[in-house]
């Protein structure tokens, strides 16, 4: 039996990420685990086009960008979910804080949302799930949205059960 405790699941609030966000706490319910919902605030520094293009001071606009992040994480949250969840913003390079909390926090799975951009889109812009696909320390599920949900209204007991491959009390 597979076993696993802490899912986690970065987002940028997009619908790819808000599928995963729901295929993340599928999973949770259904292994009775722990939910980790991480943003990470892409930090200017990092950007090709650098910090020299604000005009306002950089740490108050990466403070304000955490803050509306977290209230988002909030937001996402399902209200009747029994999952235990931890949200936490970062700031820095997606895909190296994605991979790095899930080194430091022993996470179990990691369930990520990808664009699905072609290859013009993926040549420009790059893919973080498909760096954290091969950097993880864990297995990695991607969502791609809307393609084959199979997480469809409210999970009963028998979703669940059938989800985790045990039968229904």
């Amino acid at each position: 039996m597979i076993k696993v405790k802490t899912i986690l699941v970065p987002t940028d609030f997009s619908d790819c990420s808000d599928a995963a966000v729901k295929y993340g706490y599928a999973l949770a319910e259904a292994f009775g685990a722990t939910i980790h919902l991480l943003n990470v605030v892409q930090d200017p520094y990092t950007m090709p086009w650098s910090a020299d293009a604000f005009a306002a001071p950089i740490g108050d606009m990466i403070t304000d960008w955490e803050a509306q992040a977290r209230r988002r994480l909030v937001e996402i949250v399902p209200a009747a979910s029994p999952a235990a969840t931890v949200l936490k913003t970062l700031v820095g390079s997606p895909y190296s804080a994605i991979v790095r909390y899930a080194e430091q926090h022993h996470v179990d799975l990691v369930v990520v949302g990808t664009h699905g951009r072609g290859p013009l889109g993926h040549m420009l812009l790059g893919s973080v799930a498909e760096r954290v696909v091969r950097t993880a320390p864990c297995p990695v599920l991607t969502v791609r949205h809307p393609q084959r949900e199979f997480v469809i209204g409210e999970l009963t007991d028998e979703k669940i059960a059938m989800i985790a491959g045990s039968p229904a009390s």
